[in-house]
């Protein structure tokens, strides 16, 4: 199943602090489903943002997710990225398509 690196940046205001609690409970929820793999902050970022690397069929299912997030339901993502990722190296490589481009096959 494909990997997909999710960003996610929230606006500045209270409601984000009223709504994380709810929104870390639907991520341990995601988790418990095994489609989400690893989550947290961005660090020294000019808005409140954070990754979540997620499995997922395709894209519109993950789009379906963030749907379901409260932040989402409460308008509070102002800003969002979805990439598919393929962890050819290190701790997910298990996870990964295992098919490197050809200048790769031969570490593998």
């Amino acid at each position: 199943m494909p990997i997909y690196i999710v960003r996610m940046e929230h606006p500045d205001g209270d409601l984000w602090n009223k709504h994380v609690l709810e929104h870390v409970l639907y991520l341990k929820g995601l988790i418990a489903q095994g489609r989400l793999l690893a989550s947290g902050p961005l660090k020294a970022t000019p808005l409140r943002a954070g990754f979540l690397i997620m499995r997922a069929e395709d894209r519109q299912e993950v789009e379906a997710m963030v749907d379901g997030d409260p932040f989402s339901r409460e308008d509070l993502i102002c800003g969002l990225g979805i990439e598919e990722w393929d962890p050819l190296f290190g701790m997910l490589a298990d996870q990964s398509s295992k098919q490197p481009p050809a200048e790769l096959a031969s570490l593998f």
